[in-house]
């Protein structure tokens, strides 16, 4: 094994080619990365300054998101997609702020972040980590771990942050988001955060599309009209779809937003 690769790593890791999650993780600080992952991370930033703040402001709208719903919506059952590599304040443990009983099921498509996901983020009874892939919303929500773990009789928020922007428009991803909500009862909720080009230069949104054509998974920013459609029937919460720092900021962060590349929302199913 290469002395640059932890041990207990699956076998066949390739550290040459960036990974989306890693790549998140460096921008939030974190340690679980590598070389091809800090540089395509600098890259990035160097391209787009506020994608460092996107990520930040994302962990921050993440945790306002839970706090809302499992305080004010009365929700206690979580389906984190797209989880990514474990950071500090993730759903569980803001819930259970809230609601010591929630339960947290994530899922992640990359067995390294479900490897990691399995030290980190799994409680007994409260939350769990499994292997699946959104483009497949099917097998995702007949996964045995995640039916087994959530009550789909009852509602269900479902957090699809920073992921449908990896997504391309031919795996139809208004249909993905669709069908599931289409399989959750009255009263789930949608979480939403997708990056966006809307108010960057025509050069710096197809450098960062051409980087992320290098990565793991591709790019495609959507405009703030596209990611309304992903809300189609559902009852859009106050503020509506805003910028990630806007939606329901903390009275101590003051009034000024910084300069980021997100829009959020989230929806309630009727």
């Amino acid at each position: 094994m290469r002395p640059d690769i932890p041990q207990g790593l699956p076998k066949g890791l390739d550290i040459t080619v960036p990974n989306v999650a890693r790549v998140y993780d460096y921008l939030l600080g974190g340690k679980d990365n590598f070389e091809a992952d800090r540089v395509a991370a600098e890259r990035l930033v160097s391209l787009a300054p506020g994608v460092r703040e996107t990520v930040v402001e994302n962990r921050q709208f993440l945790r306002r998101a839970v706090r809302y719903l499992a305080r004010d919506a009365g929700i206690d059952q979580f389906l984190d997609v797209g989880v990514g590599l474990p950071t500090q304040g993730a759903v569980h443990e803001v819930a259970h702020e809230v609601s010591p009983e929630a339960r947290v099921a994530y899922v992640d498509y990359d067995p390294v972040v479900v490897l990691h996901g399995g030290v980190l983020l799994t409680e007994p009874d409260r939350s769990i980590v499994v292997q699946g892939d959104l483009r497949d919303p099917a097998a995702l929500l007949a996964d045995p771990g995640i039916r087994g773990h959530l009550d789909f009789g009852r509602p269900v928020a479902v957090f699809l942050l920073a992921i449908l922007h990896f997504i391309a428009d031919a795996d139809d991803p208004y249909g993905i988001v669709a069908a599931i909500m289409g399989a959750l009862p009255s009263g789930s909720y949608l979480v939403l955060a997708h990056v966006s080009a809307d108010g960057v230069r025509d050069d710096v949104a197809e450098g960062a599309v051409a980087l992320y054509s290098r990565a793991s998974e591709p790019l495609t920013p959507r405009t703030r009209e596209q990611v309304a459609r992903f809300f189609d029937g559902l009852d859009i919460a106050e503020p509506g779809i805003v910028r990630d720092y806007a939606w329901r900021p903390d009275p101590s962060a003051g009034a000024a937003g910084p300069m980021t590349l997100a829009w959020v929302g989230v929806g309630r199913k009727r």
